[in-house]
């Protein structure tokens, strides 16, 4: 079942045929073993930053693809059809090399193309165990001595944790509350840097998430992005770009199990025809397809305001907060046509309903987009 897109361009829309078929050629092939085994696919990165894939949105001056994100989306979108853990760690890259290239300095620009190419693979660092919604409350230091920072303390949950080579990190340089937060950027090499062990999740077993630990790590002073202080703002204004990448996978998650309900529905038989045809699950595989081709127009929609240079802050959260509602609902619907067998592992749909609770979560949980759209309406 392939999605009938409009893309802006032709270019675009090789761009989209190319990433189909790096997807049916490296991803689908390995996504079963990977996710079962929780191996971290390092080498599908580097697959994806040689055909160009990671560094879309981003000029091509620095590195990057020179496109609008409303293709980006779209392409984010298409790997999280088949392997969400990828479609993840593409956006979690994308957002962690945001600070560099709207804050840094021509110098530490040229640390990007490396980036964007994808042979550095980076990670962000913003959230704690005792701050998660409220990224203010951090505790993690960084104490400037001399030339150089020393930066103690823990970051939760951070994806790619002890796979990345670079980690954006928010770091505490004044008891000045949001203030008094300061960005960097850490080579994952330097001593003092160091992963827990890997959070036992129950989805997206192919992404790992640790605790990065800092124990008096040292870092040069022109490894800090923009001026202390700034930390927050500038960890902040990638969040909206960030639920955009997370609504674009959770869409995708949705349409890759729809696709598996919908085959399922054709093949199986139940009372002398194909269960499709009964109109009860008939009616409930168009209520999927609907959630989806809805959840779409709302990803697309922010990432157009966005690429016009609007406002988009509501729409980035309307956007995550439909599109992974509705993917929760699409999954476990796709368990539900399945029945006995979506709840085994012999068929992929439990695997994505799995997936996609924690969308709901990350990159701001739903509740909080709510307060962010519910502040926007005063």
């Amino acid at each position: 079942m392939t999605v009938d897109r409009l893309m802006p361009t032709e270019e675009a829309a090789d761009l989209l045929e190319l990433t189909r078929t790096i997807v049916e050629a490296e991803l689908r092939p390995r996504v079963d073993e990977a996710e079962a085994t929780a191996a971290f696919p390092r080498e599908v990165f580097a697959t994806l930053g040689r055909a160009g894939l990671l560094g879309l949105p981003y000029p091509e001056e620095v590195g990057g693809g020179g496109q609008p994100y409303e293709v980006y989306l779209q392409v984010v979108e298409e790997i999280a059809r088949v392997w969400a853990s990828v479609g993840v760690g593409v956006s979690v890259h994308a957002l962690s090399c945001f600070g560099l290239f709207t804050r840094g300095t021509p110098q530490q620009q040229q640390w990007l193309p490396d980036m964007l190419g994808g042979a550095q693979l980076g990670a962000y660092c913003l959230s704690e165990a005792h701050a998660g919604s409220d990224p203010a409350a951090m505790r993690t230091r960084a104490v400037r001595e001399g030339d150089e920072y020393v930066i103690k303390g823990a970051k939760a949950w951070t994806t790619h944790g002890g796979q990345a080579d670079f980690y954006k990190v928010m770091a505490r340089t004044s008891d000045d509350g949001a203030a008094g937060i300061s960005c960097f950027l850490v080579p994952a090499d330097t001593p003092g840097l160091s992963a827990d062990h890997p959070e036992q999740k129950m989805g997206l077993m192919g992404s790992t998430t640790a605790t990065m630990l800092f124990d008096d790590v040292r870092v040069p002073v022109e490894r800090r992005l923009g001026e202390e202080g700034e930390g927050l703002s500038i960890a902040l204004a990638g969040l909206d770009a960030g639920r955009l990448g997370i609504a674009a996978v959770a869409v995708g998650v949705a349409q890759g199990a729809l696709e598996a309900a919908v085959a399922y529905a054709k093949e199986r038989e139940a009372f002398g025809r194909a269960v499709i045809d009964h109109q009860g699950l008939g009616f409930l595989l168009a209520d999927m397809a609907a959630a989806v081709d809805s959840a779409r127009a709302t990803y697309l929609h922010a990432a157009r305001l966005k690429d016009a240079g609007r406002p988009y802050g509501r729409a980035a959260s309307v956007a995550k907060l439909v599109a992974t509602d509705n993917a929760m609902k699409v999954t476990t619907d796709a368990v539900q046509v399945l029945g006995g067998a979506g709840y085994t592992k012999d068929f992929p749909v439990e695997r994505y309903m799995r997936e996609t609770k924690v969308m709901q979560i990350f990159e701001g949980t739903n509740q909080i987009q709510r307060l962010v759209i519910s502040r926007h309406l005063r």
